[in-house]
């Protein structure tokens, strides 16, 4: 899994690019941005993201807020989980700060984990959803 800006250059190492904001970015057609798929929901909530403010002072507490709402994106991550299944799959973001974005956070979220998931749709090991 790759994580790269949704304003770079696509490129055919990309895959499948997925958009993981919650707003389109600004000034992009969809065919500019190449984007395969939008899971706007695995986005941080609003309140989060405004909170936020890609303050890198922070960062750290915006990281353990994002990971508890992550752990309730299970429809999500199934999606994603498809995707990584049929080959190469980029996140893609649209915030300028590329240290402090939730690409990075998601992937740090999936970094420990294996995609097995049971029958009710939960992550078997280092984090199981609620």
């Amino acid at each position: 899994m790759k994580i790269k800006r949704v304003y770079e250059k696509p490129e055919p190492e990309d895959g499948i690019r997925i958009l993981v904001d919650k707003i389109w970015p600004r000034g992009l057609t969809k065919e500019q941005a190449c984007v395969d798929l939008w899971l706007k929901d695995i986005a941080p909530s609003t309140e989060l993201r405004k909170w936020f403010g890609h303050d890198p002072e922070r960062w750290n507490e915006f990281r353990e807020r994002y990971f508890l709402e992550l752990k309730n994106s299970k429809e999500q991550f199934a999606l994603l989980d498809e995707q990584l299944k049929n080959g190469k799959v980029t996140l893609v973001y649209a915030a300028i700060d590329k240290e402090h974005n939730e690409a990075i956070v998601i992937r740090d979220f999936l970094v420990p984990m294996t995609f097995r998931w049971t029958d009710n749709m939960h992550f078997v090991d280092n984090v199981l959803f609620d």
